[in-house]
């Protein structure tokens, strides 16, 4: 299981590095880097926290939108067969395609 914290919609992993004896974090799911680090877990999540706000400021100030983790559209290439078994799965379920693979892919990143 990933260590992970969430703020403001952005999340990161988080490690422990024993040979300098500190936490550090990187936030996922973005293209730009942010990065942050802590001695204690308190340390950690106030940098992590700065971070975040340090990027939507900076991001705000030089007229660049900030990225987003994620829009919300998923766009996936699949073999027809699996995609045929994914509409006959959603069908059977009551759901629409969209519904379902929601379900099924929320259940599987929560596994």
């Amino acid at each position: 299981m990933m260590n992970a914290m969430t703020y403001k919609g952005y999340t990161a992993r988080v490690e422990f590095d024993p040979r300098d004896n500190i936490f550090w974090g990187k936030v996922l799911g973005i293209t730009d880097s942010i990065t942050f680090e802590g001695e204690t877990v308190a340390g950690l999540t106030q940098d992590f926290h700065n971070a975040i706000d340090d990027y939507l400021k900076d991001s705000a100030a030089t007229g660049r939108q900030a990225q987003k983790p994620a829009s919300g559209k998923l766009m996936l290439r699949v073999p027809p067969e699996v995609h045929g078994s994914a509409l006959i799965a959603a069908k059977v379920a009551g759901k629409s395609l969209n519904q379902w693979a929601t379900e099924v892919l929320a259940e599987a990143a929560h596994a």
